[in-house]
């Protein structure tokens, strides 16, 4: 049953059709910003599971998206695509840690041409991957009391949520979500971790260090594509001072998914992001010019995407890629999207390397823990923050 006050207590403002306007933000207005970050929502929040098993027949407003940003797209259940089929570049890690150039040079198109690929023999084990899959996946099919007591608040997003951003009446996207951190140690908090089921603190704690692992090998062959020296790019994130966290989303079945997302368009404000899609049925689509591609993902296979960080770095060599996420009236979705950051309090700039009087700096010094605030209080907003980060010198 869901609570009825969850949905009677919030007044819905919306403008033009719920047609939100998208607006360039001024990268001056931080501090402002920061005023949006509380240890409270601004309203009541809904939890989308509780929605989906409460046997509705269409979705409530706020989750409607503008025609604008609908989709017709079918997703077909259980369905595991030929090699043909896959529509983002395919790398094959471990043919480049043995030195093949054909792949790497592949790597290095997807970056600059794509900003994703998947990743295949990557060195993390297939029953680790399932293990941090359903054990996450258990965690979702546990009572609402039971995840409330790890329900998260604005100021961090740590625990137990259901929205991204701090906009009072802003249209909502069909996921609830959790959020924890690996990296800096002192930001793991294992009393922030759910407890059931009994396992899941064990599978996640050796399923962070693997990707752990995995992103620094990644960040060595990012950092010689560019030209540079393989650890360039590692120190500029902050040498072993990195940071490192997960947001595991969880899609319930939507009844009318053709009015809804998951997760609206955006790029990831961090620097690499390694996704555990769900085995089972698509939803991910990447924007490549004006067309969203859905992402049949590899069995055992990571999607990796570049985010804001690693595009400004490059000074636009490398691209951060839109994505959004669509939802299924017949099956539920569970994907683990690892974040690989930076050093949240060190300025993040063009690498001098590649910067010269004739090929000048984009993007002006701000730190990451800066730049994310604005997602985290505006919400997603396709690529407009990496846009309107550029220098206007």
């Amino acid at each position: 049953m869901i609570e009825k006050e969850t949905t009677d207590k919030i007044e819905i403002k919306t403008k033009n059709d719920q047609e939100q306007e998208v607006k360039m933000v001024n990268m001056s207005d931080l501090d402002n910003n920061t005023k949006g970050l509380g240890e409270k929502w601004p309203e009541p929040i809904i939890r989308v599971q509780s929605l989906a098993e409460s046997n509705l027949t269409t979705v409530p407003d706020r989750f409607i998206k503008p025609p604008s940003q609908r989709t017709n797209e079918t997703i077909t259940i259980n369905h595991q695509p030929e090699a043909t089929a896959i529509n983002i570049p395919v790398i094959d890690l471990s043919s480049i840690l043995s030195g093949n150039h054909e792949d790497n040079e592949r790597m290095s198109e997807a970056c600059r041409e794509f900003g994703f690929f998947q990743v295949i023999n990557h060195g993390v084990r297939p029953e680790l991957m399932a293990a941090a899959r359903e054990v996450w996946r258990s965690f979702f099919h546990l009572s609402v009391e039971a995840k409330e007591a790890y329900s998260n608040s604005p100021s961090t997003y740590e625990g137990y949520g259901s929205r991204l951003g701090v906009e009072k009446g802003a249209l909502l996207d069909w996921n609830d979500y959790y959020f924890l951190n690996f990296l800096p140690l002192v930001l793991k908090d294992l009393n922030k971790w759910p407890s059931l089921p009994s396992n899941i603190r064990e599978v996640v704690d050796e399923y962070g260090e693997e990707l752990v692992k995995l992103g620094e090998r990644l960040m060595r062959i990012l950092s010689s594509n560019l030209g540079v020296k393989e650890e360039q790019l590692q120190e500029a994130f902050g040498g072993e001072d990195f940071g490192a966290c997960m947001r595991v989303n969880y899609y319930p079945k939507c009844p009318r998914p053709e009015l809804a997302l998951g997760l609206s368009p955006h790029s990831d404000p961090g620097g690499i992001t390694i996704l555990l899609p769900d085995d089972q049925v698509a939803g991910l689509q990447v924007r490549h010019g004006d067309t969203w591609i859905t992402v049949n993902a590899l069995p055992n296979a990571f999607v990796v995407n570049l985010g804001d960080q690693m595009q400004i770095l490059s000074n636009s060599i490398y691209k951060s890629s839109e994505h959004r996420v669509i939802v299924n009236s017949h099956k539920e979705r569970v994907s683990l999207a690892f974040f690989y950051n930076p050093k949240s309090d060190i300025p993040i700039k063009p690498l001098e390397q590649l910067v010269s009087s004739t090929n000048p700096p984009l993007y002006p010094p701000m730190s990451f823990e800066q730049y994310r605030l604005f997602i985290r209080t505006q919400g997603p907003r396709g690529k407009t923050y990496v846009e309107s980060h550029v220098s206007t010198r």
